[in-house]
């Protein structure tokens, strides 16, 4: 690149989701549900069927609601640090490669999950941790809303023209598309709804996401 990061609007920035986008965590999320729903007695194949459409707090709604959600909450977030901790974890193919060759400053990571969980599982499969890294602490509304990636670039230094959002999921590709950013879709067998361009991996995405930031900015 011929620009020179710290130059607001000079270079182009690449916005990563986490889970499904970068490290492979379906096996862990199905079996951190699992316990969790027979610890309540349920039928963990249909509370995983919700909780894979809406935010845990909805899920508790729909699939426990005499239970309290706060004790519901916190039975979640118990199984999920001791996931981290001792779980089996896999970054995706080329997710080391991609960004091991990011300049730093020009990307980062926007999560709905939270920080310490999400540098557990950076330090077990060796991916690099950017200066910039949003979680749902790090904001008020979560995705679909466009906050986290327009908080994400501001702290980049970024405008939201000069950003590219890789995602997997449908909420977090609204949410970047609301933002006003280009999103790319990775590691599903058909393409988001309304994604500018899709890989059924993110390893054949690697190069053309490197000749993003690579090219020049937005006018």
């Amino acid at each position: 690149m011929s620009s020179e990061p710290g130059q607001s609007g000079a270079m182009r920035y690449v916005l990563f989701d986490v889970d499904g986008t970068l490290i492979d965590v379906v096996h862990n999320q199905r079996l951190v549900w699992r316990t969790w729903a027979e610890h309540y007695g349920l039928d963990p194949d249909e509370v995983y069927r919700v909780a894979l459409r809406t935010r845990p707090i909805e899920t508790f709604a729909q699939v426990a609601p005499d239970r309290d959600p706060g004790e519901c909450l916190a039975a979640l977030h118990e199984l999920e640090d001791e996931d981290v901790r001792s779980g089996a974890y896999t970054a995706f193919g080329g997710a080391s490669e991609l960004l091991s060759a990011l300049r730093p400053g020009s990307w980062a990571l926007v999560t709905s999950n939270y920080e310490h969980r999400v540098r557990g599982r950076f330090a077990r499969t060796g991916l690099p941790v950017p200066e910039v890294l949003v979680d749902a602490a790090a904001v008020a509304e979560g995705k679909p809303s466009p906050v986290p990636y327009l908080h994400a670039a501001a702290r980049l230094g970024a405008r939201p023209e000069d950003c590219l959002v890789i995602e997997d999921a449908p909420s977090g590709v609204e949410s970047g598309l609301r933002a006003g950013m280009t999103v790319w879709g990775v590691n599903a067998p058909a393409a988001v709804d309304g994604v500018h361009r899709h890989f059924g991996s993110l390893r054949e995405a690697v190069r053309d996401v490197l000749a993003f930031v690579s090219g020049p900015r937005a006018r």
